[in-house]
């Protein structure tokens, strides 16, 4: 006869709640949450025809693997739907493993989804990136702050790169602020390190998943916004489009309504956070793309404003990704010459083989334009070929229609299918980069 057990987990603490079928306590037993424990409780009480219930914290994955072997079924449940569902004024331990265990005896529990072991890792690695970029961050500002203290102005904007590191080692400050520059600027390198090297690791996981080259051909997304994306979704079976999917990320709106009355707010910001803030950056860049996400994104910021057209945008990329990934196909309007870039990368990076470039070997190059130096870029089903990308499928009738309406967007998507020479941009140097104090 199967038992429903409850468990109110905490990081130090476990109360559990052991009821019969009939809804009767059976047992309750207190625990310290640790390994040993966990196992002596599983092997002395817990049977094989059992259900246990707990709800989603900070340590409950760990729990459930090492206790999934002595049960029949682990339901992971919702606490915000939990929550709502049984709601008390008395609260204690006792009364919310019970609480669970009548829940899933009823079977009105709210549950999430498990993930696989491959997306928990990539969790895991993607949300310590985040971590560790945020840290990062945070030293850069504290830079900044010690130099706007003292009225220092740097000569560019880009502080810490090399030639901004060797201003800020060669800067004339005095002892308190050299100090605190000396001590931000070595937790910054240890951060630095420390990001690349899981850089390293994510880029070895991004080369072996083939839905990564889908993704990166999105404009504004690369690697590391691909495998948040991947992290937060997991089983795409489980949306049933990519609506569904936006508002698993939280990136759609909120509503209110009441009778005749409706309230439309902000973004509801439920789910990974740290996957919807990336999706948000990367449509930042997106307002001068030619091709219809940029398109979408200039025609809703002119009758909006800014934010509310980066928001939606991201929101865009997210239905768009969840196309490309459940129909293996790649993103037909991306801009090549930078899709190039980040497909070269992920392929280097993941251990993939250099290729040649440039003329063969005991040809003289000549010169594609009258100014000297260029660039070819290949057409963009050529580029995919190139790249082990999967083909170009074309576009549906209504996606030609929209592109038809507006000419420009019309020329740009006629180009994709054209090798393209193009000027080489020449770097910039530090000493002519506008000072900060000029420009504002």
């Amino acid at each position: 006869m199967p038992r429903y057990i409850g468990f109110d987990l905490h990081k130090r603490v476990l109360e559990v709640c052991i009821l019969d079928q009939l809804g009767h306590v059976e047992g309750r037993s207190r625990l310290t949450v640790d390994r040993d424990s966990l196992l002596s409780f599983a092997k002395r009480e817990l049977r094989t025809d059992d259900r246990l219930a707990v709800e989603a914290t900070t340590n409950t994955w760990p729990v459930v693997e090492l206790l999934r072997p002595y049960v029949a079924d682990i339901t992971v449940s919702n606490p915000m739907a939990t929550k709502a569902i049984a709601h008390a004024k008395v609260k204690t331990d006792k009364i919310d493993a019970r609480t669970l265990a009548q829940l899933l005896r009823a079977d009105f529990l709210p549950s999430v989804w498990q993930p696989d072991a491959h997306t928990s890792r990539l969790r895991q690695l993607t949300n310590q990136r985040g971590a560790l970029v945020a840290d990062r961050t945070s030293i850069k500002n504290r830079i900044h702050a010690v130099l706007h203290q003292r009225l220092i102005q740097p000569p560019s904007d880009r502080r810490f790169s090399r030639r901004g590191r060797q201003w800020l080692d060669e800067l004339e400050i005095d002892a308190d602020g050299r100090a605190a520059l000396a001590r931000d600027m070595h937790l910054l390198d240890e951060l630095e390190r420390a990001i690349g090297e899981l850089d390293q690791a994510l880029f070895r996981l991004a080369g072996e998943d083939p839905r990564i080259k889908l993704l990166i051909t999105l404009p504004g997304v690369d690697v590391a916004c691909a495998q948040s994306l991947l992290a937060a979704l997991g089983d795409l079976s489980r949306f049933n489009d990519g609506d569904h999917a936006a508002s698993y990320l939280g990136l759609v709106p909120s509503t209110k309504q009441s009778a005749e009355h409706a309230y439309h707010g902000p973004i509801t910001k439920s789910g990974n956070s740290q996957a919807r803030w990336m999706l948000i950056e990367a449509a930042q860049h997106l307002g001068n793309h030619p091709g219809p996400l940029g398109a979408f994104f200039r025609r809703l910021q002119h009758k909006k404003n800014r934010n509310v057209a980066v928001v939606a945008t991201a929101r865009k990329l997210v239905t768009i990704a969840y196309l490309l990934l459940t129909r293996g196909e790649p993103y037909r309007y991306a801009l090549p010459a930078r899709t190039s870039d980040k497909l070269r990368a992920l392929r280097l990076r993941s251990g993939g083989a250099r290729r040649s470039t440039g003329c063969p070997k005991g040809t003289r190059p000549t010169a594609k334009l009258p100014t000297g130096g260029s660039r070819t870029t290949k057409a963009l089903a050529t580029l995919y070929a190139d790249e082990d990308v999967p083909a170009l499928v074309p576009p549906r009738s209504a996606e030609l229609r929209m592109i038809q309406r507006q000419p420009e967007v019309a020329a740009f998507v006629a180009s994709l299918a054209e090798t393209q020479v193009r000027p080489r941009l020449k770097p910039r140097r530090a000493e002519s980069v506008t000072p900060v104090a000029a420009r504002s």
